[in-house]
């Protein structure tokens, strides 16, 4: 009875040994995206592309924004090793002022958190700039 159960503890511990090396990983093509200068209105969606490029099925369990201007979507499914997807970021391109956001994604790979970064600045055409040399005032002439 002794032999069998020593028999079975090896078992088990070598089944555990081999379920640590399937790990899924994440990797990122660019974890910044760069807006560049936009216009007000502008389409400001934009993708993370990644890959699984590990040996286990990749699950992502959340992707959040630094801020409600900034809406994540991402697969739902378990990304496959050696399969690649997207990440969608939309940015609400109304809002004139330079973009500095933070989009956290949390997933089983061995680097459970990653920080993805959207930059850039959406400006208004329609509206004067501050920076334009000013007509001279009568009282200048």
């Amino acid at each position: 009875m002794k032999h069998i159960i020593t028999i079975l503890c090896i078992t088990i511990m070598s089944f555990s040994v081999n379920a640590q090396e399937n790990v899924a990983k994440i990797e990122f093509k660019t974890d910044v995206i760069d807006y560049g200068t936009i216009e007000k209105g502008a389409d400001g969606v934009r993708f993370f592309e990644f890959t699984n490029t590990g040996t286990a099925p990749l699950i992502i369990t959340k992707v959040k924004s630094s801020c409600g201007c900034t809406i994540p979507s991402w697969p739902e499914e378990p990304i496959m090793p050696g399969k690649s997807e997207k990440i969608q970021v939309k940015y609400d391109t109304n809002r004139v002022m330079p973009i500095r956001k933070t989009i956290t994604v949390s997933s089983n790979a061995d680097t459970p958190t990653v920080a993805l970064k959207i930059k850039g600045l959406v400006v208004d055409s329609s509206k004067n700039s501050v920076m334009k040399k000013k007509k001279k005032s009568v009282i200048e002439q």
